[in-house]
């Protein structure tokens, strides 16, 4: 996959974006109107979708949106409007609607708010696909479909295919961000989202469900890469195998190799989740749950030397790419753990205000009815210097599980739980019968401490990241190497 960043000033359709003095002009108004600080963002998603059930499309569709965002700064007071007319006068009535409300709201903050200091910068940049799949009708972009179905029909054993649901979705994503501060910021990201679900059935054996994510940046050759039309019907024959000769696992402790799938949603819930500076000092604690993690516990001890997680947004092709974030802080990594030490917070300008520090580009917003809020990009377990059969070599008994069927983690992202999907038995360092529905159930400091190498591999699997209040779900990557975890007490789920 070729990516490119360009310096750019016009979306992928060639069609202009906002004329920037536009928003240049609305920025110096609100400074007039008495705002210490304010934020225009043009905000445009275009795109299509489709989904198919069995062999058949029920739905087809196109997805647009446009409008302004508007954040100002009044006397330590933030408030916030929006509009989707992006005339002159409808952007000077919001600004004002932000300033209003702003003032509105200021008697409810005990300590003013105000942010952490930034470079000013001007920069913009585009994803250019190799395939670009704006002139392409969408009956060619989800033709594979019916060969899929066909395929994996005719690809099973003994088990029937009860469902088969594939939703196809591809986007771009154009912002320009001006801030009063001086800063412009230009982008035009566009991405390929296809979801997978399945059914397998015997009356003897019951069922067996896999649903699955890809999602990157780029064009229609994401397409050529996943081979959708070889790896679903590749899949659901060795769940088959799972389904018909699974075995129940082994009870007590144990040692568990983890896949990458496993590994990554654990620290997307584990260490991305309660490492949101807002979650942290409680603004997320009505709307999309708490953290473990308090002021003050950097440094603290979580896992074991081998536990490093890393949160990045500018790996290229990533589904969380981006170079700056929407309050036009620079991107970089982020180690949120780093050797087994709570290392690093995600911050917006705000928190980073609050915990005396600088933002490391954080902030993002869903479009442009929404408020940049801190969020992950692409995060995931640093890999090792093992192979993955010297991960194996020496359990004497244990188990592999590769992927998840299901998954739980409590709202202060402490206590979770993880059952198995594709599993196999390790006997004497080698992969033997497969089992179902294995359970851990653990802390995630029992987790990170039970890690005790990890190989040298590294996959990413994509996601729509919820949080906030209104909801907002943006694009985002987690994964990371096999990893083993040693004496895991394994349960069982019923089937």
């Amino acid at each position: 996959m070729k990516i490119e960043i360009l310096m750019v000033s016009r979306g992928l359709k060639g069609e202009p974006m906002i004329d920037e003095t536009i928003l240049e002009h609305i920025v110096a108004r609100g400074v007039k109107l008495g705002a210490s600080y304010v934020e225009a963002r043009y905000h445009k998603h275009s795109g299509s979708y489709a989904v198919t059930r069995m062999n058949k499309t029920i739905s087809v569709g196109r997805v647009f949106s446009e409008g302004v965002a508007i954040r100002v700064l009044v006397k330590g007071s933030l408030g916030f409007a929006s509009t989707n007319n992006v005339s002159k006068d409808s952007l000077e009535r919001t600004l004002e609607k932000a300033i209003s409300r702003a003032k509105a709201f200021s008697y409810m903050y005990t300590e003013p708010i105000s942010f952490a200091d930034v470079k000013t910068v001007t920069y913009s940049y585009e994803v250019k696909p190799v395939k670009d799949f704006n002139n392409v009708s969408i009956g060619e972009k989800i033709g594979f479909y019916k060969e899929v179905y066909n395929s994996l029909r005719t690809s099973l054993v003994q088990s029937k295919l009860r469902s088969l649901v594939i939703e196809y979705f591809d986007d771009v994503e154009e912002k320009v961000v001006v801030t009063s501060e001086g800063s412009i910021v230009k982008s035009s990201i566009p991405r390929i989202y296809v979801f997978y679900n399945f059914t397998l059935h015997t009356p003897e054996k019951g069922t067996i469900q896999r649903m699955y994510e890809l999602g990157a940046s780029g064009g229609l050759e994401l397409l050529d890469k996943w081979d959708i039309v070889s790896r679903v019907p590749e899949e659901a024959k060795t769940l088959e195998k799972v389904l018909l000769k699974g075995k129940s696992p082994p009870k007590g402790k144990v040692d568990v190799v983890l896949g990458s799938e496993i590994v990554g949603l654990m620290v997307h819930e584990s260490a991305g989740h309660p490492s949101e500076a807002d979650r942290i000092l409680g603004r997320e604690a009505a709307q999309a749950g708490e953290s473990f993690i308090r002021k003050g516990m950097l440094g603290k001890r979580i896992g074991s030397e081998v536990s490093t997680v890393i949160d990045d947004p500018t790996i290229p092709g990533s589904y969380g790419y981006y170079l700056y974030d929407d309050e036009c802080v620079k991107a970089r990594p982020k180690y949120l753990y780093k050797n087994g030490i709570i290392n690093e917070h995600l911050h917006n300008r705000w928190t980073a205000k609050v915990f005396n520090t600088v933002s490391n580009g954080s902030a993002r917003a869903m479009d442009y009815t929404s408020e940049p809020i801190i969020r992950m990009s692409n995060t995931y377990f640093k890999p090792g210097d093992y192979s993955f059969e010297e991960l194996l070599e020496d359990i004497r008994v244990g188990v592999y599980i590769k992927s998840y069927m299901e998954w739980n983690i409590d709202d202060v992202r402490w206590s979770q739980r993880y059952v198995g999907l594709e599993a196999y038995l390790i006997e004497n360092g080698e992969i033997k019968e497969p089992i179902r529905n294995p359970v851990i159930e653990l802390t995630t400091k029992g987790f990170y401490e039970s890690v005790d190498a990890a190989d040298k591999s590294l996959e990413f699997h994509a996601g729509t990241c919820g949080k906030g209040e209104p909801h907002q779900g943006v694009p985002v990557w987690f994964g990371g190497p096999n990893v083993r975890l040693r004496n895991i007490v394994l349960g069982v789920a019923p089937y």
